[in-house]
């Protein structure tokens, strides 16, 4: 993709900057060139692995959340004296 430059602003406020000094950097170190390719996909393994972990730790904390949560539950209902708090699967129709 080519980068065109933009047009020079009319002379204001900014008119201290010379005319060919610009405050953005040059953009053709993104350009598609064949040397930085092996940065682009270690950067890429580095983002996948990123967002894996990230996945891992977010469905870890709300398993956790979760186990609390079911904690909580059979502490408040052993603390009110009742019995056999715990939550037992009941069979399904059939014979």
């Amino acid at each position: 993709m080519p980068f065109r430059p933009r047009a020079k602003p009319p002379v204001s406020a900014f008119s201290n900057l010379s005319a060919d000094h610009s405050p953005v950097d040059d953009l053709s170190k993104y350009s598609s060139g064949g040397e930085d390719q092996g940065e682009y996909a270690h950067r890429m393994k580095m983002n996948a692995i990123a967002v894996v972990f990230l996945a891992a730790l977010i469905g870890g904390g709300i398993w956790i959340v979760d186990v609390m949560a079911q904690q909580r539950k059979n502490q408040d209902c052993a603390l009110s004296g009742r019995r056999n708090c715990s939550v037992l699967a009941a069979p399904t129709g059939g014979h």
